[in-house]
C-alpha cells in the first residue's frame, strides 16, 4: 500500500496515510479519471469501506480528496448516518484530519495560504472554492483548456460533454453562459476548464 500510494500523493504524507486507511478499514480504489468528481466513498452491502479517487489527479489533489472520502467515513461512524454529507459534522471531521497535514514539509508554500483559507469552511468540492483550484491546477501537466474567467465577453468554447456555449455576463461569482444549440441559459464557476473554440 505504501509504495503504492508513494505514486500519488506528496511522501510526507504517505505513512499517515496508509495508517488512517488501515484504521478505518479502507479499501482504496484507484480509478481512471471522472468528469463529474475526484473522488466518493460508499459502505458497501458487506459492511466494507471503499474509497475511490481518480489516478489523473496531481498529488496535491488526490491526497486532499483522499481525505476529503476519508472524512465523510469517520463523521459517519462518529456522528451516525443522518447527518448532511457536507455539513458540519464532516466539515469539522475534514479539518480535523486535514490539519497536520497544513505544511511546508507536505504541501508547495505557494498553496499554503489557498489551503488555509479553504479549510477554516471546507466547501463540498475544492473545485468550489476557485481560487484553490487555480492554485491546485498549477500543479497538473500542461493542457490546451482555458478557465472561463479567462476568455473574453463573447467566446465561443466547448465542455467535456461537448456542449457547445457562448460566454456571457457575469453574475456575482458565476458567469451566464448560453448553450448555442438550445439557447438556454447555464451557470459555470470562474475556474470551470474548457476548450476555446475559434
Amino acid at each position: 500500500m505504501q509504495e503504492i500510494l508513494s505514486k500519488y500523493i506528496p511522501e510526507r504524507a504517505v505513512v499517515p496515510s496508509v495508517a488512517l486507511i488501515k484504521e478505518h478499514k479502507i479499501h482504496l480504489k484507484i480509478v481512471n479519471q471522472r468528469v463529474t468528481r475526484h473522488g466518493d466513498y460508499r459502505r458497501l452491502p458487506n459492511g466494507q469501506h471503499q474509497i475511490t479517487v481518480n489516478a489523473g489527479e496531481n498529488k496535491y489533489r488526490f491526497f486532499i480528496t483522499l481525505i476529503h472520502e476519508i472524512a465523510h467515513l469517520v463523521a459517519f461512524e462518529k456522528y451516525g448516518r443522518r447527518i448532511k454529507p457536507h455539513g458540519k459534522e464532516w466539515k469539522y471531521t475534514f479539518q480535523h484530519l486535514m490539519l497536520p497535514f497544513i505544511r511546508p514539509e507536505v504541501f508547495p508554500q505557494e498553496l499554503l495560504p489557498y489551503l488555509a483559507r479553504h479549510f477554516k469552511n471546507p466547501k463540498a468540492s475544492s473545485d468550489t472554492d476557485a481560487h484553490l483550484s487555480v492554485a491546485l491546477k498549477n500543479y497538473d501537466p500542461p493542457t490546451d483548456k482555458n478557465y472561463i474567467f479567462e476568455l473574453p465577453p463573447g467566446a465561443v468554447f466547448r465542455i467535456y460533454n461537448g456542449k457547445v456555449f457562448k460566454k456571457g455576463n457575469k453574475r456575482v461569482k458565476r458567469y451566464e453562459c448560453v448553450e448555442l444549440a438550445t439557447g438556454k441559459v447555464y451557470l459555470f464557476q470562474p475556474n470551470a476548464a474548457v476548450e476555446k473554440l475559434e
